[in-house]
């Protein structure tokens, strides 16, 4: 009996969700960062074994400020991918449960089974605290199943898949047993960018920065990628470039390694910065990069 079915991976901002699926998966199809709002588009990343394959949906933190567009958008892609599929996959930050989960809670459809992950138990110093947590978890969001995890640390995934698969239904593969993702070349080369910048900029990064690959083409199995990093504004440009333009050479170079990497092949890379003023909250722009696709 071979089992078959999509997952959808939601909870708070910061709560480990990428990284998550990330170790299911066995590769990077969604970038990680400590800053929170990292994800801001379902990220799709596929795990496949003998009698099943789990089709999960990286979400966007919910919920995120309403401010922009941008942010209204990520809360309309949450709460629409949790009718789009079999299962849902609620991931906690270590023992922290509050309004933020109710509120996903409410927003999942009555007849959809929720599992909830209990993430970053590595973290937890006293472990006799689980037990309690577990038993209020259970009590406030009426879920199927709990587990307890450590996706940096690769604790209880084996017995994540199993409860997760036992909720799917019976059917053949979606994809094929060498897919890890549906998402294409262009997104990913986006995504990693963005990703360097997150991680190169820490706390000076502008939270309005996104990522335009106005060119991707591929000659003689290299890849050769065009790429602007959009701010807002005129000031914040030399925040991304750095002094003498290290910062933005770093972040092209680092990208480009984690690349050549996932695409297997030869990139070459084109990064330059960009002041486009209100993108976050122009409906038109936003759909332009991506952000009105499912």
């Amino acid at each position: 009996m071979h089992k078959a079915g999509y997952v959808a991976i939601v909870g708070r901002p910061n709560a480990g969700k990428s990284t998550l699926l990330n170790v299911l998966v066995g590769q990077k199809v969604s970038i990680t960062s400590r800053k929170a709002q990292t994800t801001r588009r379902r990220v799709v990343g596929i795990l496949t074994r003998d009698e099943v394959q789990l089709v999960f949906l990286d979400m966007p933190g919910f919920p995120a400020r309403r401010d922009t567009a941008l942010n209204r958008l990520m809360n309309r892609s949450v709460i629409a991918g949790l009718h789009d599929v079999h299962a849902v996959l609620l991931v906690l930050d270590g023992l922290r449960l509050d309004r933020r989960e109710l509120e996903l809670r409410e927003a999942v459809p009555p007849s959809m089974p929720l599992v909830v992950a209990i993430n970053k138990i590595d973290r937890v110093r006293d472990k006799t605290d689980l037990l309690p947590f577990i038993r209020k978890a259970s009590g406030q969001l009426n879920c199927a199943s709990i587990v307890p995890v450590s996706a940096l640390k690769r604790t209880g995934l084996d017995e994540l898949v199993d409860v997760v698969s036992g909720l799917m239904p019976e059917g053949p593969s979606l994809y094929g047993a060498d897919e890890i993702t549906q998402s294409s070349e262009r997104f990913l080369a986006a995504e990693l960018i963005r990703e360097k910048i997150f991680r190169a900029l820490g706390d000076e990064l502008p939270y309005s920065t996104a990522v335009d690959i106005t060119r991707f083409e591929t000659r003689e199995d290299v890849r050769r990628i065009y790429a602007e990093i959009l701010v807002e504004k005129e000031g914040q440009k030399p925040i991304v470039i750095g002094r003498n333009g290290e910062k933005l050479k770093a972040i092209a170079s680092r990208a480009r390694e984690d690349m050549e990497q996932l695409f297997g092949g030869k990139v070459f890379l084109d990064v330059w910065v960009k002041v486009r003023a209100g993108w976050a909250d122009d409906v038109r722009a936003l759909k332009r990069l991506g952000y009105g696709e499912p």
